[in-house]
């Protein structure tokens, strides 16, 4: 699934012997996409695939990418960097208006939201 999948580690081997002596469903295959109802199907066997080699798995929906199953420290990254991210853009605007840069009243900014629809 992807260049960036890790080398899978010993827990990961020892699932993989176990379930494919507990199930007859294949390997999930080796490319990073699946459908939605077989991911449904397979669930329990991306979330371990997630867990356990780090891969992302996309879903797709008619075949366009609708969602992706990714392990949750990826997950948790993505959400500290989005938080940095924003307060950083939220102190810039306050040092602006701090600064004297004039601002635009709410019922004015929600006239031209309302405008552009």
């Amino acid at each position: 699934m992807g260049g960036s999948r890790r080398q899978p580690g010993l827990a990961y081997v020892a699932y993989v012997s176990y379930a494919k002596s507990m199930t007859a469903a294949p390997p999930l295959p080796n490319d990073d996409e699946l459908g939605i109802t077989d991911a449904r199907d397979r669930l329990a066997e991306i979330v371990n695939e997630a867990v356990y080699t780090g891969s992302v798995t996309y879903i797709t929906r008619r075949g366009r990418r609708v969602a992706a199953i990714v392990p949750a420290v990826d997950a948790e990254r993505l959400e500290h960097a989005e938080d940095a991210y924003l307060a950083r853009l939220a102190g810039e605007a306050l040092a602006e208006v701090e600064a004297g840069t004039p601002t635009v009243p709410w019922d004015q900014v929600k006239a031209d939201l309302e405008a552009e629809r």
